[in-house]
């Protein structure tokens, strides 16, 4: 039996709330960035490059948890087909009836 591989939303959120925190602040950046002097353009990048670096982190993040679920999927699947190898060879004769089937439509 295949086992479900459990997936790691808050990685994805985080990443996707530090993204349009990122955005927001290039937003407000720009539309005021003209009228900011001194400290305040100064507070201003800071927190800018502060946000771009929790989005950076995050991506990589989360880059590593794809990762380690395609490799989980892989070994899963490695498994399965060692455990089923006539179940597997049936499935990929039918998928490839079907690919080859398109191809002829075509």
């Amino acid at each position: 039996m295949m086992e479900k591989i459990p997936t790691q939303t808050g990685t994805r959120d985080q990443l996707l709330s530090d993204l349009k925190t990122v955005i927001q602040d290039a937003e407000t950046w720009l539309r005021s960035g003209g009228q900011l002097t001194g400290d305040e353009l100064k507070a201003a990048k800071a927190k800018f490059e502060q946000t771009i670096s929790a989005a950076k982190e995050g991506l990589s993040e989360y880059q590593q948890t794809v990762v380690e679920k395609t490799k989980e999927a892989a070994r899963v699947t490695d498994e399965y087909v060692h455990d089923n190898p006539w179940k597997s060879v049936g499935l990929g004769a039918a998928v490839g009836v079907v690919i080859g089937l398109l191809i002829a439509r075509r």
